[in-house]
């Protein structure tokens, strides 16, 4: 009897412990990142496995605050809408950590895709990202130049980026940009990690 009972519980205990074991084992879920502007909301997925240092310096910027209250500053129809580095009074948002270029990762810069806004120097990105409102692979890298560096993409809420992409723009204010911001502002009310 005491060699069926033991046998009766390894039984049960042995398939459980896998389970547990196999689960701990799964990789985590790329996080997903809730963006409420004023014309709406829409929902980013990073990509921690291919993007790991750009999705980290996006998620510092988010948990620092940084994003509430900027604009989506530029936007070109058929192109991109870029965010995440001005105030509504167009002073630029300070920063305080760059990364390094991981436009080699194999993502590409596909409508709906996130990238991160840089200038003309390869490893200047900090927190400006933008959304390709359609295909745009002339920003990946090819073996002459340095890409732009996707590490998410729009997984909820395309429609409002779509929206935000047909909004009509004009000139900034004096001092500012010459062209290609909305009209009528695209405010970042809200920005928070999703469970």
């Amino acid at each position: 009897m005491r060699a069926l009972t033991h046998s009766l519980l390894v039984a049960l205990i042995l398939p459980a412990m896998g389970l547990a074991q196999e689960a701990s084992q799964q990789p985590a879920a790329d996080p997903r990142v809730s963006i409420k502007t004023n014309l709406g909301t829409f929902v980013i997925e990073l990509n921690l496995e291919r993007a790991p240092l750009t999705s980290e310096t996006f998620l510092y910027y988010l948990r620092k605050g940084h994003y509430e209250g900027t604009l989506f500053h530029r936007v070109v129809q058929g192109f991109v809408a870029q965010g995440g580095g001005y105030t509504p009074d167009f002073k630029e948002k300070p920063t305080d950590r760059s990364v390094a270029n991981e436009s080699g990762n194999g993502l590409s810069n596909q409508r709906g895709s996130v990238g991160l806004a840089r200038t003309g120097e390869p490893h200047s990105g900090n927190a400006q990202f933008y959304i390709n409102l359609v295909d745009n692979v002339a920003l990946d890298p090819n073996p002459a130049r340095w890409g732009y560096t996707v590490f998410g993409r729009v997984v909820q809420g395309m429609d409002v980026v779509d929206e935000i992409g047909y909004q009509p723009t004009s000139a900034g204010p004096p001092g500012t940009f010459p062209r290609s911001v909305p009209v009528q502002q695209i405010i970042i009310e809200e920005v928070k990690e999703l469970e």
